[in-house]
This record gives structure tokens, sequence and C-alpha cells, in this order.
């Protein structure tokens, strides 16, 4: 617990005094730095501060979702890819079915030459586009031995299923060559996101990196505050919600019995899917990395909730339909928190408005207040177990 409260200092100072005066000294120094920071551009054409880090915000943002579509389309290659090995597999061996059956008709064929009956029949029906249409023809049929028609009805089959199982294949070899396309805009896009931001803040002076920090702390501390606002107000909620339980206790045992084991069930999981995101704190944001050694976000909630037995699938746009959307005041440790419109972002909440999450690129996985880009932000919490 010691390594917790370590993890948040600003937002065990803010949370602990929890004063008005404290919260509005708070958010008028984030005004201030904000107006000094939105200076109007320079004579040489330079962005303000403000128009700097709304832009590299934006461009995280548009990594990360960017990334989001990376991880899905990895996801659909490495199945399509384990589809079409399978599919090409089939076509092989069924090829070789058809080459039997073609060498057994050619055997056939060779007979009839070899004794000059019917062989312009035989070998016109090997030569022809077609097999089954000549095969219908009646003058045929009279000729062929019941043998030979079996032989023929195998070969007909064997084309058939080759011929669609090959369609198939190639159909499913488009699918994948369309999937990997996918795969290589995304990469390219974040790429692309990553490197403008980059640049950006390297245009910054050591005095603009350090207002930067300053406003950035700030923030950090006013989403620390409404974290603590959320804590209260769930414990007051969990409070009256217990002294409810306990009055209707007598009519209600049996219901209350079941839902308290299911309640039981979910904190063991949700315990062992926190304990190992905590266990990843410090490790790098990657993009499209599930781990050990870095994460994007989906790769973290999805190895956590792993850990705790519970399989999620690999994009946030996927794992928010993974479990039972609840509010965010009956938001529970283990519950995973979206974040914006396009549901780029997911987080591990932990209680008390704080979160685990693997943030964005150039950072690394850290507890944080699930406030720390704004209320309106959140887009719903889901409980996947």
């Amino acid at each position: 617990m010691a390594s917790h409260r370590k993890s948040r200092p600003s937002a065990t100072r803010v949370a602990g005094i929890r004063t008005p005066a404290l919260a509005t000294a708070a958010l008028t120094s984030v005004a201030l730095l904000s107006q000094t920071a939105d200076a109007t551009p320079s004579e040489d054409g330079k962005p303000s501060l403000e128009e700097v880090e709304k832009k590299v915000e934006a461009l995280y943002r548009q990594a990360e979702s960017a990334t989001e579509k990376y991880d899905a389309a990895k996801e659909k290659t490495g199945t399509q890819r384990r589809q079409v090995d399978t599919l090409l597999d089939d076509v092989a061996r069924r090829t070789d079915r058809l080459n039997k059956a073609r060498e057994e008709l050619g055997s056939f064929a060779a007979a009839q030459y070899r004794t000059g009956a019917s062989a312009p029949d035989t070998a016109t029906f090997l030569l022809a586009d077609n097999p089954q249409d000549y095969f219908d023809e009646t003058q045929l049929m009279s000729r062929l031995t019941s043998r030979q028609k079996d032989a023929v009805d195998d070969y007909v089959t064997q084309q058939s299923a080759t011929m669609k199982k090959r369609q198939e294949a190639a159909k499913s070899l488009q699918t994948l060559t369309d999937t990997q396309d996918e795969l290589k805009t995304a990469k390219t896009t974040v790429q692309t996101k990553l490197a403008s931001a980059r640049e950006l803040l390297s245009q910054l002076t050591a005095q603009e990196k350090a207002r930067l920090a300053e406003i950035e702390k700030l923030k950090q501390e006013e989403a620390a505050r409404k974290a603590a606002e959320l804590a209260k107000q769930q414990a007051a909620a969990a409070a009256a919600a217990e002294q409810d339980s306990s009055s209707s206790s007598s009519t209600s045992s049996s219901s209350g019995s079941s839902s308290t084991a299911s309640d039981s069930a979910y904190a063991t999981k949700a315990a062992k899917a926190i304990a190992f995101a905590r266990a990843q704190i410090g490790k790098p944001y990657v993009w499209g990395a599930t781990g050990p050694g870095s994460y994007d976000c989906s790769g973290l909630s999805q190895a956590a909730w792993k850990a705790a037995g519970v399989s999620l699938p690999r994009t946030t746009y996927d794992q928010v339909n993974a479990g039972t959307t609840v509010s965010l005041a009956d938001a529970q440790p283990g519950d995973l928190v979206f974040f914006y419109d396009d549901i780029s972002h997911v987080g591990i909440y932990i209680g008390n408005g704080m979160m685990i999450h693997a943030p964005k690129p150039g950072a690394y996985v850290r507890e944080e207040s699930i406030y720390y880009g704004g209320e309106s932000i959140i887009h719903s919490v889901v409980r996947p177990a």
C-alpha cells in the first residue's frame, strides 16, 4: 500500500485537504498558466504553448486510435492467415486425390487405345474443358463399363470439390491481402502522428517545456480532486446500500446470499487482475504491445484480466462490449473505464476514482485519476466478469 501512495503524491496531497480554497487556487493557477501559454503567436509565426499542447495531445489521441485499428487488423491477419493455411492444405490433399482419379481414367484410356475400343470417346472426354458435359452424353454412358463409370464419377466429384476449395482459398488470400493493407495503413498513421508530436515538442524551449510540465501537474491535481469526490460519493452510496440491505435482510435472504456470492466471485477475480496490472507499473507504453515488457492500453487490460482467468478481446472497440455496462457511480475495482467517443482508450479501475493504465507513447504504465483528461472524455464503465 505504501507504493500505492508513492505513485501519486500530488493526488494524496490535494485529496487529503479537500478545501474549496485549494481547489479554487488550483483552477486559478491552471487558468493563469493557460492564459500565459495562449499568448498570440510570435512574430516568427510560432504557435503558442497552449496550441502546441493541444496539438500534441490531439496527435497522441489520433495515434492511439490508429493503434487500436492496428491491433484489430493484426489480430484479423493472424486469424485469416491460419484459415488460408488450412484451406491450402485441404486443396493440396484434394489435388492429390484428383490426380489419382485422373491416373485411373488414364489407365482406362490407354487400355482402350491398345484394344482399339472407344479410344476416341475416352480421349475426347479427358481432353474436354468440362468433362461433366461430355459425361452426360448418353452415347458415352452406354459405352462405359460399371468400373469406368465409377472412375469417371470419382474424377468429376474430386474435380468439382477441388475447384471449389481453390476458389475459397483464393478469396481468403485476397481478404488476407486487404487486411495486411489495413495493417500497413494503420502502422503508417501511428508512426506519422507520433513523429509529428515529437517534432512539435522538440521545437519548445526549456522554459516552455517547464511551463508545460507545470500545467500538466496542476491538471493532475485537479483530476485527483475529482477522483476524491467520486470516492466520497461511492463510499456514501455503499453505506446507504448496506443499511438498506440490513433492514430488508429478513425478507430477501435468498436473493441477498446469491448476490453476495456473485459479488465475492467478481471481487476475487478483480483483485487478481488489479494485482497483475499493478505489477506492470513502470513498464513503457508501446503501441501494439501486449506484454510482458511493454503494453498499449488494451493490451494491458487484456493481459490483466487474462491473469484472472477471463479472456478479453484484443481491442478497446471489442472490450467495451465484453461485459456489463455500469454507471460510474457504481464502478467497482476491476471494472474497465473507456474514454473518448471513439472508445480509443481504456484503464482498469482500482477504486477511489483511480485507475491503472498505459497512457500514451512516451509514458509508462501508471496509476492515475480517471479524470486525467477531464470528466467529459469518460465514455463508459464495463464489468468484464
